[in-house]
């Protein structure tokens, strides 16, 4: 099942509210991603990073599953799947 929906806010860099319900919840979280905790600097410039690449954007959502009451998702923005790059996933490592 495939679905189009307008962000609302992203709360960090792997969840984010959507305007509509996605399977009875308005929390999405990206599949596959984990942001560093958002009371880090590192935390707070990935959430300002997906910010400004999917707020207030139509995004395509696969749901995969769900976890604490968010629907968890596959997530395309411009036919892109939002995904770690390998610079990303380094850095994030080198920070534990």
């Amino acid at each position: 099942m495939v679905i189009h929906r307008k962000v609302k806010r992203v709360i960090d860099k792997d969840t984010s509210e959507t305007y509509t319900k996605v399977n009875g919840s308005n929390f999405v979280r990206i599949a596959g991603m984990h942001g560093a905790e958002i009371n880090t600097a590192w935390g707070r410039k990935q959430r300002d990073h997906m910010k400004r690449k999917i707020q207030g954007k139509t995004v395509t959502l696969q749901p995969v599953s769900r976890s604490y009451g968010r629907v968890v998702a596959k997530v395309r923005h411009k036919r892109r799947l939002l995904r770690w790059t390998r610079k990303e996933k380094q850095r994030n490592l080198k920070q534990k």
